[in-house]
């Protein structure tokens, strides 16, 4: 808990009441320099009488009282809580990464892996009214992260994405698309798969299937392409360190983006196809797809703030600043009809 909803705002005042003090102070004691020059402190004391002097610093004083408590009150004390009933919008989509071998070829550097993590990095770190979740997949889809507002956990699951976070490797894009529309079947409305990959599917008679799934649970494809459609060798560490991987006949592997297979399920869902340029054009582009998706109403009944008490420091700074008005530095007389 924090004393002061606008702490910035109670240490800048602060100073300033400082600030004020010690002018004051100041220009009083330069203020008795001058009338020692000019007078003797007996002839000073005929003049001032003391009891104008005492109602002087006890203006003073009650005025400065009543500015502290005042700039209290501005930066907005706090304790206690209470609960109050928050209603949040948000739309609800799946972040799904490629992490098969074929992600770390290195047509974008320094491969398609990690530049895809900077790029969802970049789409979390401006998303306010989505919920994501994060799917890893190969061969086999794993959910990472369900649904969540929580893009400082769903940042750190993303940087730990590698080749080794799924046991299995090959590429399935079907197991990826059933998996989040399982996921997404509780929300009502246009749902979002970002479906990012280099477009290679070892298993392409199950797409079918899969984008009928998507289609029923009103999920729109965002398919990202990553790579070089005309390839890239796959580097691998080897008892000599860094190869290059090759097939059960020896030849080497070319990775290449394909395409076809993405728009084909983007166009199928209602979705779209990006190819990605950079982390923040794709990013940037992927975001503005976001926005058009359904949004639903999530009501939070047990949400608890601070209880604001600047009305207290209001009201004491108000009877301090009224008391400061009301010391007269001289005592006023009324004279009697009739008395001269």
């Amino acid at each position: 808990m924090e004393l002061f909803a606008n702490l910035k705002v109670f240490i800048y005042l602060f100073l300033t009441a400082l600030i004020i003090t010690f002018v004051l102070i100041f220009a009083s004691k330069r203020k008795s320099k001058i009338i020692n020059l000019l007078w003797s402190k007996a002839n000073y004391k005929r003049l001032i009488p003391q009891n104008i002097k005492t109602r002087r610093r006890l203006k003073t004083i009650f005025f400065l009282l009543g500015l502290f408590f005042l700039f209290i009150a501005l930066a907005g004390p706090q304790w206690g809580r209470e609960k109050v009933e928050a209603t949040t919008v948000y739309s609800q989509a799946i972040i799904a990464l490629d992490v098969s071998n074929s992600m770390l070829a290195q047509d974008f550097k320094p491969n398609r892996l990690e530049s895809a993590k900077i790029m969802i990095n970049m789409i979390l770190s401006q998303s306010f009214q989505q919920r994501l979740g994060l799917i890893a997949f190969t061969s086999k889809a794993y959910l990472q992260c369900p649904v969540t507002t929580d893009t400082m956990a769903l940042k750190n699951l993303t940087n730990s994405f590698s080749t080794k976070s799924v046991p299995v490797q090959g590429t399935s894009l079907s197991d990826a698309l059933e998996l989040a529309a399982k996921m997404l079947s509780p929300y009502s409305g246009r749902k979002a798969l970002v479906l990012i990959s280099d477009g290679e599917d070892h298993f392409p008679q199950d797409i079918k299937h899969a984008v009928s799934v998507a289609r029923d649970n009103q999920i729109r494809v965002i398919a990202v392409g990553v790579g070089n459609p005309e390839g890239e060798l796959i580097p691998i560490q080897g008892a000599k360190g860094k190869e290059y991987k090759k097939d059960k006949n020896g030849n080497l592997v070319l990775t290449k983006l394909n395409e076809k297979g993405l728009k084909e399920i983007a166009v199928q869902t209602g979705g779209v196809y990006i190819r990605y340029i950079n982390e923040q054009k794709t990013a940037s582009d992927i975001l503005d797809q976001l926005e058009d998706l359904d949004k639903t109403t999530d009501q939070k009944l047990k949400l608890y703030k601070y209880k604001n008490r600047y009305q207290i420091a209001l009201v004491i700074s108000l009877i301090f600043l009224i008391i400061s008005i009301l010391i007269t530095l001289r005592k006023v007389e009324f004279k009697k009809k009739g008395e001269k």
